[in-house]
């Protein structure tokens, strides 16, 4: 059913153009962009051509449109906001004071995870992962979670585009080992990181997600191994998943 675009503002056509695509698993296509916003054809096609061209969005082999690095940076920068990151920020403050250990949320960007917003523990022995750090999807607990939540298809085009980096001793990067862990992470909505990033560092994430049981992004929890192990992180998954349900109302459910 489309969904009309009543505006005649090519500006507002265009926010609405970049949010369906935004909303969408796999991208869209010409034709489905025009069937959901009920504009006439030349209008979509010129409209999605110039927000490629300013690097909004960008065309794949099969010619369907998906966000664009710009459109990520845009969400980068809404979601670390002082303003709209207030409710996060405070959450992860909370979090991080109850567990007692560094907390973080991440955001997927292409092939990599990156670090939106984190609070820091207190303890003179820390890891420094800085807010815009993109890091791996297969050594990193926040990356297995959107690698576990992704759709067949598309996992298996990421993880085959190319060779898996060896971060430590203990990464996986055999294909055949990391799809067993990715379907028992998607069950369990928990994952870790297992010196798999830092030798001498442990994480944990869960999945914030929306009403569509789509992840939206992740909260998670790292240290070093001097103070933790994985079986240590596991006496803090209902606190993670209590502060990503506060994050999910705050920032992945519709208003109204």
């Amino acid at each position: 059913m489309a969904n009309a675009v009543g505006s005649n503002s090519t500006l507002f056509r265009g926010m609405s153009i970049m949010q369906l695509v935004a909303d969408s698993i796999r991208g869209l296509s010409i034709a489905e962009i025009v069937e959901l916003t009920g504009l006439a054809k030349p209008t979509v096609h010129r409209i999605a051509i110039q927000l490629e061209e300013e690097g909004y969005l960008r065309r794949g082999p099969d010619k369907r449109f998906a966000i664009g690095q710009k459109l990520k940076q845009f969400s980068l920068s809404i979601l670390s906001n002082v303003a709209v990151g207030a409710p996060r920020h405070a959450i992860l403050e909370a979090l991080a004071e109850e567990i007692g250990e560094t907390c973080n949320c991440t955001m997927l960007d292409g092939n990599h995870t990156v670090y939106f917003d984190r609070v820091e523990c207190n303890w003179p022995i820390k890891v420094d992962l800085h807010l815009g750090s993109k890091l791996p999807l297969h050594a990193t607990a926040s990356g297995k979670l959107f690698l576990a939540y992704m759709r067949p298809k598309e996992r298996s085009r990421l993880l085959n585009a190319a060779a898996l980096s060896k971060n430590t001793e203990h990464t996986v990067v055999s294909l055949e080992l990391l799809e067993p862990e990715l379907k028992k992470i998607k069950k369990e909505a928990v994952s870790f990181d297992n010196e798999e990033l830092i030798s001498g560092m442990v994480a944990m994430a869960v999945p914030v997600i929306d009403k569509t049981n789509r992840i939206c992004f992740t909260v998670a929890v790292h240290a070093p191994t001097t103070r933790r192990n994985v079986n240590d992180l596991r006496e803090f998954i209902p606190a993670l998943q209590k502060a990503a349900t506060a994050l999910s109302a705050y920032y992945c459910q519709d208003e109204g």
